[in-house]
């Protein structure tokens, strides 16, 4: 007999770390555990479940006894398993305390979708939202770089849980964090597919109004991936005035629509340039591409950015321009696309 009492609060986190096979999150998130106490020869656990799989069962039992085995003063481990049919189950593709996730995307590079992420988030924060990035990626990341980190960084862990990095009010998770700059990144569909799972799930979010995820360009792996671990709430589609961004970006929408994800509006950036010194607007791109996409996909134009001196600064300074000057054309520009984003997502929720 075992005269030793064990710590629950240690029992709690080794919980955490059994995940349900299907809804890919721990039994502690999601309301499982009913009960948890000392016997006087161990432990005794009780874990709710909406039917009697047995097979389910079987398995969460597995993995309760293998990790709490590994605690001191734990005992005898008994584990009874209570049906409660009206337990509402998650459909396993939400994030715990995250309220909204929505993608930003392009069918190309090069359009500043990364800036308009980072800005996008700092307005947000301006506008009272608690919000994180999660740079999605793998190839080309970049998100790092707008808020000044850069490089490999080590990233405070527990529990085989990854925190993420907190700058201006915001938390971030990167790719870039995790290695060299020179590091090449050479991986098939497969291994995208569990980073991108890693990242939405080992990651302490925390509570969160939105969590923005930087999609790399185009419409691969990580796209699919991502469509298939998350219930993603919206997406925005960044384009440039140019045709070719638009069919691009087209491609980007199409594939949004497939996948059956709300397509919130588009953002036109680098929409013409603004002489830092008469504020003289020259359409470097074309003009008005973003509105013409926006009315072919039948959604809103959430706003448009122009193209100034200072904003590309304040991307290699590693400040978000938003930031820097929140009441200047910039700011004022990313403050009409959150309004109108929030008007949106109230509108898919209705």
């Amino acid at each position: 007999m075992s005269n030793a009492t064990p710590d629950l609060t240690l029992v709690r986190k080794q919980l955490m770390q059994v995940k349900h096979p299907e809804l890919k999150k721990d039994i502690v998130s999601l309301g499982m555990v009913a009960k948890v106490e000392p016997t006087s020869d161990g432990l005794e656990v009780t874990v709710k479940t909406p039917n009697n799989d047995r097979r389910l069962q079987i398995g969460l039992e597995a993995q309760v006894r293998q990790l709490l085995s590994k605690l001191d003063g734990v005992g005898k481990i008994k584990i009874k398993f209570e049906v409660d049919q009206a337990m509402k189950m998650e459909d396993g593709n939400r994030i715990p305390g995250v309220k909204k996730v929505i993608a930003i995307g392009s069918g190309k590079g090069g359009v500043g979708k990364s800036t308009v992420t980072a800005n996008l988030a700092m307005a947000l924060l301006a506008n009272g939202k608690k919000v994180g990035i999660m740079d999605a990626d793998i190839y080309g990341p970049s998100i790092g770089k707008m808020f000044g980190i850069n490089g490999r960084i080590p990233l405070k862990s527990e529990d085989d849980k990854i925190y993420p990095i907190e700058k201006e009010g915001l938390k971030i998770i990167s790719f870039s964090f995790l290695v060299s700059e020179d590091q090449p990144v050479v991986w098939r569909g497969p291994m995208l597919g569990k980073a991108v799972e890693q990242f939405l799930y080992d990651v302490v979010w925390g509570e969160l109004d939105y969590l923005l995820i930087d999609l790399p360009p185009g419409t691969g792996d990580v796209q699919l991936s991502l469509a298939q671990l998350v219930d993603l709430d919206g997406s925005v589609i960044v384009t440039t005035p140019q045709s070719v961004a638009l069919l691009d970006a087209g491609r980007a929408a199409a594939m949004f629509k497939q996948v059956k994800v709300p397509i919130l509006g588009v953002v036109e950036n680098m929409s013409g340039f603004a002489c830092p010194s008469c504020g003289h607007v020259t359409d470097v791109f074309s003009k008005g591409g973003g509105l013409t996409l926006a009315n072919q996909l039948g959604v809103p134009a959430l706003g448009q950015v122009p193209l100034t001196v200072d904003i590309m600064k304040s991307g290699e300074a590693g400040k978000p321009f938003t930031a820097v000057e929140p009441n200047g054309p910039i700011g004022n520009a990313y403050k009409q696309i959150v309004k109108n984003l929030e008007e949106q997502i109230a509108l898919w929720n209705d």
